[in-house]
């Protein structure tokens, strides 16, 4: 009932996607695209965060590594009518075998020469799209920069010239 509200909310307010984490399950899933329905906002199933690695994963009550819970996740969500994801570089490739079609988000995208932080699975933007990543989303690196129009300009200026 609170994703939903808030999905309601959202769509009200012109939100083009909206985030919510597949491990709410798909009851609350199917909640929340059903607030959405008549709306242009797109509901993104967040799978794992790319901060999360085996050991984070397993000091959470999950055994499955990170690329089999993602897979678990999205499907489950899939199954339910969610058509975005929300997961890392490393997993877009699989998602993008057995979801046909699925709009994949990815975080933890750094440029090359770039520090990971705290990211586990993250890649390079034209990684990240080589491995069927439709949006890419570099936080850190472009807002901590000296000049955060100039980073983002150069990973721009990267992907073109990297095909």
């Amino acid at each position: 009932a609170t994703m939903a509200s808030a999905a309601r909310r959202a769509a009200g307010l012109g939100v083009r996607y909206l985030t919510v984490h597949a491990s709410a399950g798909p009851a609350a899933l199917e909640a929340t695209l059903a607030a959405l329905e008549g709306s242009t906002t797109q509901l993104l199933a967040v799978t794992v965060l790319t901060s999360m690695d085996s050991g984070q994963l397993s000091a959470c009550g999950i055994a499955q590594p990170p690329d089999a819970q993602v897979l678990t996740l999205a499907k489950m969500a899939a199954g339910v009518g969610v058509t975005g994801f929300v997961c890392s570089p490393d997993e877009a490739a699989a998602l993008r075998a057995h979801l046909a079609g699925a709009l994949l988000v990815t975080p933890g995208v750094r440029p090359v020469g770039s520090a990971a932080g705290d990211q586990r699975r993250a890649a390079t933007p034209t990684g990240a799209l080589q491995a069927g990543a439709d949006i890419l989303v570099v936080g850190r690196p472009i807002r901590l920069a000296n000049d955060p129009a100039a980073a983002a300009s150069s990973i721009l200026a990267t992907i073109e010239t990297h095909p």
